[in-house]
């Protein structure tokens, strides 16, 4: 059935009232000004339409959209409840308090709440680990979203497609995803705002996953520069934490750990915990690696992170990258099995999609395995990490984890196989 229009709202109340269409009007408007909204050929503007929600003793919602305001607290307070829910880790929960308002008829005839329902639902999906379906609703979204309306929102709706893209392994996609949202940016002069920051800082990432770490090495160098000019902490906090990543993919340890200490510094009490979750553990993996006589300093504080994300609102990605690091912590301090038991609870909590986390949790279980002595179980995760690396194009990562595998087998002594994975690693740097 279709809805009533404002205009018939309008008149339907004040005939309801008892009211003139001059009684109404008088005095801040015309009697011919009333005809004209009632018989819907003049839309009033915000301030008209709370002026005759309050003559009308109703809400200026009511009049906008037909829906009770009992209708609308109800679907406040369910959006309210599934943002709380998505906030505190139950994905599950939020993802069908969301459903929810989607699913109730009246949330058509209020925007603002549909899209704000839409967006928690794809946030809730992705947190799930519901990627094919959070994808679709991202989708969706960024061909609705506008810059010009609402900067940030339209920046985040496409870093969360992006995100959600590289998950799943589509990291191309990804890539391109954020490029065409930076070129719009650019393009329109709003390149120098917090929202271009984080479009780049999305890029970077696609580009690091990619294993194209010329272009990420560029981007993090602009991406600096141009969150210094900007000058905002959350800017350069992204900024920082991005270069970071480079710097340890690059194998330049000690520059990571410098820019992640920087990030932390400026990382505010406004930070959202979940982004200073994922800081933290880049910064103790960076430790890790630049300084490992500092191993039980980076072990203890991505134990305080497991014990807030296993209490907060972490996604399965999340923890699985914190037990990953911490799988790599207990094997520098010659604990290989439990980096093994702490590598397979990762895994169990990824599943079998290509992602760039699993790759690394196989990659460290390899490592510990490979510390126990046990080589057949080393031999074959090794294999799944480079397989899945070459499956998700990071290039560069595949050639070393392939490298890797070939010097575990060197120990083992089988030689075809040795052979066939350096030369798995030399095609994936393409020699």
């Amino acid at each position: 059935m279709d809805r009533e229009t404002l205009g018939q709202r309008i008149r339907a109340l004040r005939i309801r009232q008892g009211v003139s269409q001059a009684q109404l009007a008088f005095p801040e408007l015309s009697d011919s000004y009333i005809s004209l909204i009632e018989s819907d050929k003049r839309v009033p503007a915000p301030s008209v339409v709370d002026l005759l929600a309050v003559k009308l003793n109703c809400s200026a919602t009511y009049l906008v959209s037909g829906v009770s305001e009992d209708v609308v607290d109800e679907l406040r307070v369910t959006l309210d409840y599934a943002e709380i829910a998505l906030r505190n880790g139950a994905a599950a929960e939020a993802r069908a308090r969301f459903a929810e308002v989607l699913a109730n008829a009246d949330a058509v005839a209020l925007p603002e709440m549909l899209h704000q329902a839409r967006w928690g639902h794809a946030l809730a999906l992705e947190a799930a680990g519901e990627l094919e379906e959070a994808i679709a609703g991202l989708r969706a979204l960024t061909e609705e979203a506008s810059a010009e309306a609402d900067l940030d929102h339209w920046a985040r709706v496409h870093v969360a497609l992006s995100r959600c893209l590289r998950e799943r392994g589509d990291i191309s996609a990804g890539v391109q995803a954020a490029e065409e949202a930076l070129r719009h940016l650019i393009a329109t002069g709003a390149d120098s705002t917090d929202a271009a920051v984080h479009l780049g800082a999305a890029l970077l990432a696609a580009f690091i996953e990619r294993g194209d770490l010329v272009r990420a090495r560029q981007l993090a160098v602009q991406l600096v520069e141009r969150a210094e000019r900007i000058g905002s902490a959350r800017a350069r906090t992204v900024a920082y934490w991005e270069a970071a990543n480079v710097a340890q993919i690059r194998g330049e340890y000690e520059e990571g750990v410098a820019l992640a200490e920087r990030a932390l510094l400026l990382a505010g009490d406004g930070e959202d915990p979940r982004d200073l979750d994922r800081l933290r553990v880049v910064y103790a993996g960076l430790l890790l690696r630049a300084r490992p006589d500092q191993a039980m300093q980076a072990r203890e504080l991505l134990d305080r992170v497991r014990g807030e994300i296993n209490a907060g609102s972490a996604g399965e990605i999340d923890v699985a990258r914190c037990l990953t690091e911490l799988a790599r912590a207990e094997t520098a301090l010659g604990r290989p099995a439990e980096a093994v038991r702490l590598a397979e609870e990762a895994l169990d909590l990824l599943g079998e999609a290509p992602r760039r986390v699993r790759a690394g949790a196989l990659t460290v279980l390899g490592e510990a395995c490979v510390r126990l002595g046990r080589r057949d179980r080393a031999v074959e995760v090794l294999t799944r990490a480079a397989t899945c690396l070459e499956d998700m194009e990071s290039s560069r990562e595949a050639a070393q984890a392939w490298f890797d595998l070939a010097e575990v087998l060197a120990e083992t002594g089988t030689q075809e196989p040795r052979m066939a994975a350096y030369r798995r690693a030399l095609t994936c740097v393409g020699v």
